[in-house]
């Protein structure tokens, strides 16, 4: 896939296309590092933590499992 920067301001910018983001397993809120290599620019997603989509999953299962305890434990 070739792509060129395209100006932002007084920078300039790589836009990541969805496709590509998904493949990833990217948000645009999820943090890159950015490494020259070689001459060659190497970008790495940061996850840090266990990410929304598995936190949700965890507190499904636990709303299966707990959800009751919970509401009387709010009473």
């Amino acid at each position: 896939m070739i792509r060129t920067l395209k100006k932002r301001g007084n920078s300039h910018a790589l836009v990541i296309e969805r496709p590509l983001m998904e493949q990833l397993g990217i948000t645009p809120e999820t943090q890159l590092q950015l490494v020259v290599n070689d001459g060659s620019l190497i970008v790495t997603p940061v996850h840090v933590g266990v990410g929304k989509e598995r936190v949700d999953a965890l507190m499904d299962d636990l709303r299966a499992d707990y959800g009751d305890v919970w509401r009387e434990l709010a009473r």
